[in-house]
């Protein structure tokens, strides 16, 4: 986070100091620059509420490194699902948060165990997170990074289940009874994970964390998403619901999509989709989408300034999440695109099962599902 430097300095030194103070001043940003490009963490740590004073004009994140693994991130979310209806509920970013300030933001030597020993004093009402955290000068920033990451992955949603797993009238809670039209189909209310991977069901991919390698074309560039190889054509999934922001060409990413999440926190971005047949075709600009929802298909277009061209060598989907704790940040050089890999990782468990829509190009998910924060 960005401090008011030339503000502080000013109370500071007196007007017989200024060269001096210029001097510390140009002393302080190189070591803060120099800690930036060797820790890729915040120019500025942040304060101990997570942003600088309210009053600044730079009172937001300016930069996340998400380092926590997938096997922390599942933790986590199964203390979240099994205390979801008790009296101490665990949440899970709340846990992760609580991690990452004790980690200074690295989950490489993360160990279940530390994990355990924060749920189980929260369970046995031996300290509440407050108190655990008390001493932990950066948890409001890591929670704070962490929510904007993760928010919206898991809560309640409404979703179709077959109906053989809730036999006769003998339904199981939160199972309304029926779909109509469908009789081999009931809706039902779940808390848990309601975020996607963004390759559907029973369509192969590989991948590896190929964040931040070097890409040549147009210019010399840092690789800002996660590509995940797999056949032309295999259907592409919203991991959240939101809001199209953007859809067409792009010299880069070939044919590509936008979404937004409703709180404006995350743009996800999907490119190199199909030749010919990117997008669904109820698809534009302003349109919403659940979560688990069809939104195009994979290809291998982009990497030319001539639109629907196939430049890319292998057939894969770059996928890509931008943070965003100001719109100034949106576009421009001040972009926070973070490290999803194992975020793929994590979401590789639910994964949006999909049917072929006869005499059409696409598809479409076979189970309903309805997300509460769709407004």
């Amino acid at each position: 986070m960005k401090l008011p430097a030339d503000r502080i300095l000013k109370k500071l030194f007196s007007s017989s100091a200024v060269i001096t103070a210029e001097v510390i001043a140009l002393c302080i940003l190189s070591v803060s620059l120099f800690l930036h490009s060797v820790y890729k963490g915040p120019v500025w740590p942040p304060s101990i509420s997570g942003i600088t004073s309210a009053a600044s004009e730079d009172s937001y994140i300016k930069w996340v490194d998400f380092d926590v693994t997938s096997e922390a991130m599942n933790h986590a979310f199964r203390y979240d699902v099994a205390t979801c209806q008790s009296d101490i509920h665990l949440n899970w970013i709340e846990l992760l948060a609580c991690l990452g300030a004790r980690y200074g933001g690295d989950f490489s030597n993360y160990r279940q165990s530390d994990l355990d020993a924060i749920a189980e004093k929260l369970q046995s009402g031996e300290a509440t997170m407050a108190e655990l955290t008390q001493n932990l000068s950066y948890y409001p920033y890591y929670l704070e990074a962490y929510s904007a990451v993760l928010t919206g992955m898991v809560g309640n949603f409404e979703a179709e289940i077959p109906s053989s797993r809730a036999p006769g009238s003998l339904l199981p809670s939160g199972v309304d009874g029926g779909t109509a039209g469908d009789p081999e189909k009931v809706w039902a209310s779940q808390y848990g994970l309601k975020a996607f991977s963004p390759i559907a069901k029973n369509f192969p991919y590989s991948d590896y964390d190929d964040f931040g390698v070097s890409r040549n074309y147009g210019y010399r560039r840092q690789h800002l998403g996660h590509d995940m190889m797999g056949q032309t054509g295999t259907p592409i999934i919203a991991v959240e619901s939101g809001t199209v922001e953007c859809l067409g060409w792009n010299q880069y990413g070939g044919w590509r999509i936008g979404i937004r999440s409703f709180d404006q926190k995350r743009y996800y971005y999907y490119a190199h989709l199909r030749k010919d047949y990117p997008y669904q075709s109820i698809l534009k600009e302003g349109s919403t989408v659940q979560a688990g929802d069809v939104i195009g298909y994979m290809g291998r277009t982009g990497y030319s300034t001539t639109e629907n061209t196939n430049n890319i060598d292998e057939p894969h989907l770059h996928f890509g999440i931008q943070l965003i704790f100001d719109e100034s940040q949106k576009e421009g050089n001040n972009e926070i695109w973070i490290d999803c890999y194992e975020i793929v990782k994590f979401l590789s468990q639910n994964r949006s099962e999909t049917q072929k829509v006869e005499g059409t190009k696409e598809w479409e998910r076979v189970y309903g599902f309805r997300d509460p924060v769709i407004p």
